[in-house]
Order: structure tokens, then C-alpha cells, then sequence
């Protein structure tokens, strides 16, 4: 265990200190992005064609693919990255107070990733405009797409206000070491700030926790996001209440997946070993093997409601996604996080930070494959399969490939950027940490 004690320098570290390591991570989150930009305007020029989506039907294919299954899965990660940083300050959940703000800022990097997945699938961006302003009176205030993004939207506003908030007592505090380069907008931040606020404040991010956490279940990832697929009988795969739950609890094993990989890697690059401690990726393991275990057990119940004595169509479904090699491997992928973490409860030896971020990784690749499989299967095996004539088959081009990179790279370069301008750890985490340890000296003391 570190003996060191954490300090403001700690979290001041990233901000004003910049190694070759950071200019290579850029360089390399830069140039995916670079690629899937290419590829993107390509698109733009060629149309959709060049993509391995085709017309629903006659195309033998579907409309949906990557583009959308990845969407779901950067969604799912915002929300659920959120509801942990809420989970922390409503339940007072201490052990994770560092890692907090990072998950945070996962909502706000993940909620941008999808909106530039839904501009990208849209084919022309101008549609955004022109299809809303001369449909919405005939269809489309009615459509659960709007509904999804006014949740999305408002997701986005809550998380932001909810940071703002928490970060004017940061900036306030700490402005005389933070780069002057950035004083209009530490200005802006902090205007008519005083300490008299602090209260205020703290009562309303509780506030806001408690509207985020009672939001993501019923109307986010366990509500309207699941309603664009669950609202739909001819489509056996997505037609169902159990979408709800189903999407919520990857939402949840992605979010804790991507926090972990972050808080190793902010660990590994600035030495806070004492801050980000071995404890809070024992509990993040321990939060993730509970719902890798739900994820897995709703995913039986859909498989043995739509294989044992079934309705043909269901049946029909239910067959094509169990014997499809992506299920198998990303079920798989699931399944083994699931064991290695119940092994190392069991065994707390078997227990290291780079273990717990291959549990992340696999959980990560497990839950993006079978998003992106669950959204083509669901096409391809309608009840009213009118062209069975043309048997479908969907595989992602190049393209639609590079999108996955190339909004992991948005997402890095995102991060990167924000630890230039803010500190990624909350000044009142390294405060409850002395604390803490203040504590602990004096009971030692005392024996």
C-alpha cells in the first residue's frame, strides 16, 4: 500500500506537465480519427452505397449495422458512466470519490460519439434540418427517434450543468496554478463565485444525482433508448419487454469496463498509485462481475423463451443469433470476466490492475459485438420475411470499421484535451483522502 500522501500537485500534474508519451497517444488517437474522417467524406461523395448497409428487402441486407450498434454501445457507456459518478455522491460511495469525475466526462464523450454516429448514418447531415422542419407535424413528433434524442439531449444538459457545478469549486480553489492560456473561460466558470455557494451547491449536484439516477432506468438505457427496437412485433429479435433491462445492464458493464481501462491509464501515467488505490479496482471488478452476471442471465431468458416451444418466427430468430460465431465469442467473452472475477473474490492473489483491465477490454469488445449483432439479426429476420427469395446478409465495410476506431480516437483526444484545461480528479476527493489519512495516523498513533 502507497504511503504517500495525496496532494493538489497530484491532481495540477496532467495540466502542467507534458511528456512525448502524450504526444504520441494524440498523434495515434489523431490519425484514427483522421481515417474514419476520410472514410466519412468518401461517403458523403459516393453515398451510402459504399457502405455494407443496402435497402431493407429487395437489397437482401440491412439498414441498420456498425453505425447503429455502435451508437447503442457509446449510449450505453455515457449513461452508465454517469449513473456511477451519481451513485457515488447520492449513496455516498466514497471508495470511488476519485474516479468520479472521469466517469463524467465519459457521459459527455460518449453522448458526443453517439450524436456523430446518428450525423454519419443519416448520409446527408443536411437531413437533420430539412427532414424535421417538413415532417415533424405529419410523423415526426410522434416517433420514438424523437423521444430518443430529447432523453439524449436532456441526458446531455443534467451531466453537463451536474460537472459545471462541481467544477467552479475546483477552479475557484486552485486558479492560481492552472495555465493562464485558459483564464476567459476560468473566468466564466467562476462568475459571481463565492465560498458562501459551496452548500448551495453540493445540495444541488445531490439533486441532480437523484433526477440522473431515477432517469436512467426509466426513461434512458432501460427505457426509451430499448423502445426504438421492444415497440416493433414484426421483428421477433427486438420485440420485447425485456429490452429494458437487457440494455441497461450493458450499459452498466460498459461503463464500469471504460472507467476502469481510464483510471488504470491515468494511474499508469501520472504515478497515482495513492489516489486511484488498488481498492477502487477491486470494487469496480466487483460492481462489473454483478452485472456481467445479470447481462448473461437476461440473455438466457430471451434464448430460452425463443427456443423452447416458440412461436415459428421467434424460433426462426432465436436459432440464427445462437449459432452465429459474434454471439458465441462475445457471450464468451462475457462469460470468461464473469469467472475470473468470482475467481479472484474467491482467490484474492489472482487479483492485479492489468488483469482488471483485460476484464475490461473483454467486456468492452463482448458488449459492442453483440450490440452491432443484435441490431443486423433483428433485420434480417423479420416475421414478414416477403423477399425470402433474397436471403440476407450484412458485413460492415471498411468504413463502417474505421468508425469504431475513429470515434475511440474522438474520444481519447477528448480526454486528452480536458487534462490540459481541468483537473480529471475532484479537489474534494484528494480532501476526503487527507482526511482519511489524517484519520488513520491518529488512530495509529493512539495504539
Amino acid at each position: 500500500m502507497s504511503t504517500k500522501r495525496p496532494r493538489k500537485a497530484d491532481i495540477l500534474r496532467p495540466i502542467q506537465n507534458t511528456s512525448s508519451k502524450y504526444f504520441v497517444l494524440s498523434a495515434v488517437a489523431g490519425l484514427a480519427f483522421l481515417i474514419f474522417l476520410i472514410g466519412w467524406g468518401y461517403q458523403l461523395y459516393e453515398g451510402m452505397v459504399v457502405t455494407g448497409l443496402s435497402d431493407w428487402g429487395s437489397g437482401g441486407g440491412v439498414t441498420w449495422g456498425v453505425y447503429i450498434g455502435a451508437f447503442i454501445w457509446w449510449v450505453g457507456i455515457a449513461h452508465g458512466g454517469i449513473i456511477l459518478s451519481a451513485a457515488v455522491r447520492l449513496l455516498g460511495m466514497d471508495r470511488y470519490m476519485p474516479v468520479a469525475r472521469l466517469a463524467e466526462l465519459l457521459t459527455i464523450a460518449g453522448l458526443s460519439a453517439a450524436g456523430f454516429y446518428i450525423i454519419v448514418h443519416l448520409g446527408r447531415p443536411d437531413r437533420m434540418v430539412t427532414s424535421i422542419i417538413t415532417h415533424y407535424h405529419i410523423t415526426i413528433h410522434g416517433s420514438p427517434l424523437v423521444w430518443d434524442v430529447t432523453v439524449i439531449t436532456a441526458y446531455f444538459v443534467l451531466t453537463a450543468t451536474y460537472l459545471a457545478l462541481t467544477l467552479r469549486y475546483d477552479v475557484s480553489r486552485l486558479r492560481d496554478d492552472l495555465p493562464d492560456t485558459f483564464d476567459p473561460l476560468y473566468r466564466f466558470m467562476t462568475i459571481g463565485y463565492s465560498e458562501r455557494e459551496d452548500a448551495i451547491v453540493q445540495r444541488m449536484v445531490w439533486w441532480l444525482a437523484l433526477a440522473i439516477i431515477i432517469m436512467a432506468p426509466l426513461l434512458l438505457h432501460g427505457g426509451v433508448i430499448p423502445w426504438l427496437f421492444a415497440l416493433i412485433p414484426s421483428m421477433p429479435t427486438w420485440f420485447g419487454a425485456v429490452q429494458g433491462p437487457q440494455f441497461l445492464t450493458i450499459a452498466l458493464t460498459s461503463a464500469i469496463s471504460g472507467v476502469i481501462l481510464l483510471s488504470y491509464a491515468f494511474r499508469w501515467a501520472y504515478d497515482w498509485d495513492h489516489i486511484i488505490t488498488d481498492d477502487v479496482f477491486r470494487g469496480l471488478l466487483l460492481w462489473l462481475g454483478f452485472f456481467c452476471l445479470l447481462f448473461l442471465w437476461l440473455q438466457l431468458q430471451q434464448l430460452t423463451t425463443g427456443l423452447f416451444v416458440a412461436p415459428v418466427d421467434v424460433t426462426h430468430a432465436a436459432e440464427a443469433r445462437i449459432h452465429h460465431p459474434v454471439y458465441i465469442l462475445s457471450m464468451g467473452l462475457v462469460f470468461s470476466t464473469l469467472a475470473f472475477i468470482f475467481a479472484q473474490t474467491i482467490r484474492p492473489t489472482l487479483f492485479t490492475k492489468k488483469r482488471a483491465v483485460v476484464a475490461g477490454l473483454a467486456v468492452l469488445s463482448g458488449t459492442l459485438m453483440e450490440k452491432i449483432l443484435f441490431v443486423a439479426e433483428g433485420l434480417l429476420h423479420p416475421t414478414f420475411d416477403i423477399y425470402a427469395a433474397t436471403p440476407g446478409e450484412y458485413f460492415p465495410s471498411l468504413i463502417e470499421l474505421s468508425s469504431i476506431t475513429g470515434t475511440i480516437g474522438m474520444v481519447t483526444l477528448f480526454f486528452l484535451t480536458v487534462t490540459k484545461v481541468f483537473p480529471v480528479v475532484e479537489l474534494h476527493a484528494i480532501e476526503h483522502l487527507q482526511e482519511e489519512q489524517s484519520h488513520d495516523d491518529t488512530v495509529t498513533h493512539d495504539d
